[in-house]
């Protein structure tokens, strides 16, 4: 009772001249907000982080939840110190902000409810202990209480209940003062749903480094959310300086993305892997697998797949890759290579190759698939808008030795980054793309056509009714004056399955035409994530590695780019081999 007794002649003090002495208001302040941490359940909490040995300490900090004594009390030390802080008093803004960070620090809930413990009293009568003059200028403030309210709060209204104690409230008042740290945790409370932006960017502006980071995520333009990322980076805060690492990978600037990777590595494992990754791809092989082993030994996965593929894998030069053994007969009627050219890249290769040797779906399939050749980092020269076409594209004909020693008829390029496709004999994915992507672009090879709505140039090529024929895709047919087009394929489905039914297909919206599937499920060929692959397209798909001369394999491609660069003897070679491969029937 001493301690409160004290309290409360501490505020008290603050009638007449004192109310505008602003130290005067944080000292009566704080001694209330001592009085309510001194009543506190006390805690122990250790500084081994701050200090090298290992020590603890007692400390008591306000609580989330206050006796009504206790709750008054804080309630007139927030408005002490908000009136202190109104005066210019930047203490008295970092005091009470400090203040609610303390009894919101175990929860994000905005409207934080006090009980009064049974046979409590509700103490003071239940009045604000501030002068007439400041009351009067607290009930003049936005949403505030009023006058009467504030010189005189009701105790007791509900059998065991006080008034709540809102550190929105408090925070609203410390925001219009432009103050950051309150408009970030303001931010947090409230939600994202519900709170401004403007909250965000005033802490961010006000350099708190969590609303930097936080505003540079949620900005659309790339010059906005580098600036912030750099912002928040220069704070030494780890998540900027990581996140801005990513976005200098991610816009191949590894020079910037090294120091920031070098300084994270030792406390986050996600940048102790992607270091190793990239020492490892500078050459550094050793000092690279220390920061994988460092990655994987807290539980990366990724850190783990890179030192299983160091292990099974090596670089090999262009001149030094060996044939390769391909079943017999008719099981490879699909010999595909996977190429890549950095750890990274080979990790996903790798992935594909093994997750396609133990896909039951696919295994009535003649698709062989090699495992991955590692190659020099520069050995292909690849652009994520290749020849201008904003997909990703390589210049594959590096690779034509390699096709002459290993005999397969088509290529994955596995690259950083660019948008997954096929060209001829080659199918381009980056280190985004997933296994179903891959099985997608697998069907491609194969002549089947895109079932969610393709790009109206293509459009205009295969959803003509003079044009269809040049494609045949197996799972596509269009609009005719008479049926479907090309009727062929529709009689093709319905040999394979009598009871076929013939849905529409998104493919030719662009160009306001109709276009139909032989399923009414979604499959594969429009969602390559959630679709199913139907019986009667692997049927079909059979078929089609069987008609050889339906498949554009990866001689085309040689052709076309030794022709384009003027080397018309490599150019009739691979003409040859493409006219011989499409001539076989089986």
């Amino acid at each position: 009772m001493r301690g409160l007794f004290l309290a409360v002649f501490a505020l008290l003090i603050v009638v007449g001249d004192t109310g505008r002495y602003a130290p005067q208001l944080v000292a009566n302040a704080t001694t209330a907000l001592l009085h309510v941490r001194e009543q506190a359940p006390s805690h122990v909490q250790t500084v081994s982080q701050v200090q090298p040995q290992a020590q603890f300490r007692e400390q008591r900090k306000l609580s989330s939840e206050f006796t009504a004594e206790n709750t008054h009390l804080v309630r007139s030390a927030f408005a002490l110190l908000w009136h202190a802080a109104r005066l210019g008093s930047d203490e008295a803004q970092r005091t009470l902000m400090a203040s609610i960070e303390e009894i919101t620090s175990t929860q994000l809930n905005p409207e934080l409810h006090f009980q009064t413990p049974p046979g409590a009293s509700t103490g003071l009568n239940g009045h604000l202990l501030v002068s007439d003059e400041l009351s009067q200028e607290l009930s003049q403030e936005p949403g505030a209480l009023t006058q009467e309210q504030i010189k005189a709060l009701p105790a007791n209204k509900t059998r065991g209940q006080v008034p709540k104690l809102d550190p929105i409230y408090w925070l609203e008042n410390l925001v219009s003062l432009d103050n950051a740290d309150a408009a970030w945790l303001l931010y947090q409370l409230i939600g994202k749903e519900s709170a401004s932006e403007r909250f965000m960017a005033l802490a961010a502006k006000g350099n708190v480094a969590e609303a930097q980071l936080a505003y540079a995520m949620s900005s659309q333009s790339p010059d906005k959310r580098e600036k912030w990322l750099i912002r928040a980076a220069e704070q030494e805060y780890l998540p900027a300086q990581a996140a801005l690492a990513d976005w200098y990978l991610l816009h191949d600037q590894n020079k910037k993305a090294k120091p920031l990777l070098a300084a994270t590595a030792s406390l986050d494992m996600q940048s102790a892997f992607k270091y190793g990754r990239l020492l490892w791809d500078e050459g550094n092989v050793d000092e690279a697998k220390t920061y994988l082993r460092k990655a994987a030994d807290l539980g990366q996965q990724q850190a783990k797949d890179a030192l299983a593929i160091t292990q099974r894998y090596s670089v090999t030069a262009l001149g030094d890759v060996k044939p390769f053994d391909w079943a017999g007969g008719n099981q490879c009627l699909q010999r595909i290579q996977p190429f890549a050219a950095s750890l990274a890249t080979m990790i996903r290769a790798d992935s594909f190759y093994r997750q396609f040797n133990s896909d039951e779906r696919l295994a009535s399939l003649s698709l062989c698939v090699a495992p991955p050749i590692w190659l020099p980092k520069d050995a292909l020269s690849c652009s994520d808008d290749y020849n201008n076409r904003n997909v990703l594209g390589c210049d594959v004909r590096p690779l034509a030795n390699i096709a002459k020693t290993r005999q397969f008829s088509h290529a994955v390029v596995v690259a950083k980054q660019g948008k997954a496709n096929v060209q001829n004999g080659v199918m381009f994915l980056d280190i985004g793309d997933t296994y179903s992507v891959f099985v997608h672009e697998l069907a491609h090879f194969a002549g089947f056509a895109d079932e969610y709505p393709i790009a109206r140039s293509m459009a205009r090529k295969i959803c003509d009714i003079q044009r269809i024929n040049d494609f045949s895709p197996p799972n596509l047919v269009i609009d005719s004056p008479h049926y479907y087009a090309p009727i062929d394929t529709v009689s093709r489905w319905a040999k394979i399955d009598p009871n076929t039914i013939v849905a529409k297909a998104k493919t030719c919206e662009g160009v306001s035409k109709n276009s139909y599937k032989p399923s009414r499920r979604i499959t594969f060929m429009e969602h390559h994530d959630t679709g199913a692959i139907p019986p009667l397209y692997l049927v079909l798909w059979q078929q089609q590695l069987e008609k050889q001369q339906a498949q554009r394999p990866i001689s085309m491609n040689f052709f076309q780019a030794f022709h384009h660069q003027g080397d018309q003897k490599e150019a009739a070679h691979w003409l040859a081999k493409y006219e011989a491969f499409v001539g076989k029937t089986s």
